[in-house]
């Protein structure tokens, strides 16, 4: 079976809510073809659908060092270290990534959640004011967020 259609029955499974499934397809791929762009990147979304954190950390672990221009091991493994109660080193890994993070709102949202996890209250406000000028659905996102509870008076 091509790569294209195991990656359509992959999604098509993660759609369906069946990440076991979902995750054998990409299993079933050579393993010359497991470092795939698009192939970590689908497991990783399936295994963070499930709350998969250690093994989806793995996997942003390889998206960095195969794809160090590329945003998503940089935000996905700073949400998992984060969902590990590891928070600090999900700032850190935030912080080391390319300069092309500076563009993503979800960067800036990100690292205000940190921050306001750490304690940094001003720092945590001056990032989410920037994801709100840059994405106005983040505003939105943080009046729930329970990370935010400290600096929702700040806001």
């Amino acid at each position: 079976m091509s790569i294209e259609r195991i990656l359509l029955a992959a999604q098509g499974y993660l759609e369906l809510e069946m990440p076991a499934e979902a995750l054998a397809e990409l299993d079933s791929l050579a393993a010359k073809d497991q470092d795939r762009e698009e192939i970590l990147q689908l497991r990783l979304f399936v295994l963070m659908r499930g709350r998969q954190w250690t093994p989806a950390l793995g996997v942003c672990e390889r998206l960095r060092r195969n794809f160090p221009e590329d945003a998503t091991g940089y935000i996905h493994g700073a949400f998992c270290l984060h969902e590990l109660g590891r928070t600090s080193e999900a700032k850190e890994i935030l912080l080391s990534g390319p300069p092309s993070l500076t563009s993503e709102a979800t960067y800036f949202y990100n690292l205000g959640c940190y921050d306001a996890v750490l304690g940094n209250l001003e720092e945590a406000t001056a990032a989410l004011r920037t994801s709100f000028e840059m994405d106005n659905k983040f505003r939105e996102i943080a009046k729930y967020d329970p990370d935010l509870k400290s600096v929702s008076g700040l806001l």
